[in-house]
């Protein structure tokens, strides 16, 4: 189930419980948690629903301005039944509280033995080691890059990512990814087995990293003034963001909302 960026946030807030879809079939069930760029968003119900029964106040519930902008939006797939889906913000993704948490010595033994599951389960060898080595190597690059490296193609490369990912040893990026505290640790622990060392790394940067949405041209734009976290753009004003070649006006309204959202002072006025 697809929720734009505002939705997700006032979903967090509160703000929205609701939304309407037109499927042949309902696509999420009762229960079902969804991993959201904002945490967990779990489906609270599930109803068919006749469009003209849509009232004033549902349509506030769902973020929209009138019972007929509902109305006026589901009217694209008329040919499918339309559903009201209810939603409710669920808490953090605990795959991003897990990357932040070293493991215990038992927990690095577990993490071990499901690489080594993975690797016996691919058709085409072991992989893990060599992927988490090369994205400590060479963080925030691309995917296609990452792959390449390994010549391999982009789409199977990706999955394998996502299945550390699930571990909480990787984190996604607006452009690539890099290991999480707890995947530098395996790592290491890993290196450290083999009589090697821990690897150098240069310090994280300090701060709320740059939201995905944004899309990549906004964040190599921001990146090449450095730019990397929130509170260093929410430190410029809209204007001198918007004036980066690069940053349009989506990317303008998700980083003003990303500020917010991380409870960082307003964005600096272009009046002060």
């Amino acid at each position: 189930m697809m929720i734009r960026p505002a939705e997700l946030a006032a979903i967090r807030t509160g703000e929205v419980d609701l939304a309407f879809r037109r499927w042949d079939r309902p696509r999420v069930l009762v229960g079902t948690r969804l991993r959201t760029a904002v945490g967990l968003v779990e489906v609270t119900a599930v109803e068919q629903v006749d469009p003209a029964a849509i009232t004033e106040a549902e349509a506030t519930r769902c973020g929209a301005a009138s019972a007929d902008d509902v109305r006026r939006a589901l009217a694209a797939r008329a040919e499918r039944p339309a559903w009201r889906v209810g939603l409710r913000y669920a808490g953090p993704d605990p795959r991003a509280v897990l990357r932040e948490q070293p493991p215990t010595a038992a927990e690095l033994e577990e993490i071990w033995r499901r690489l080594e599951r993975l690797d016996r389960a691919s058709s085409s060898g072991p992989w893990t080691s060599e992927t988490l080595a090369l994205v400590d190597r060479h963080p925030e690059r691309r995917a296609p890059e990452l792959a390449a490296m390994q010549g391999r193609e982009t789409a199977p490369f990706k999955r394998d990512v996502r299945k550390l990912k699930e571990l909480g040893l990787t984190e996604s990026l607006a452009i690539g990814y890099r290991l999480s505290p707890r995947g530098e640790a395996v790592v290491d622990a890993a290196r450290r087995a083999a009589g090697g060392r821990a690897r150098r790394r240069p310090p994280r940067v300090a701060g709320t990293p740059l939201p995905r949405e944004i899309g990549a041209p906004a964040t190599a734009a921001l990146r090449a003034e450095g730019l990397v976290t929130l509170e260093r753009v929410a430190a410029r004003t809209p204007s001198e963001v918007a004036g980066l070649h690069g940053v349009g006006p989506v990317a303008l309204t998700r980083l003003a909302a990303a500020i917010e959202e991380a409870g960082l002072q307003p964005w600096k006025s272009d009046s002060t």
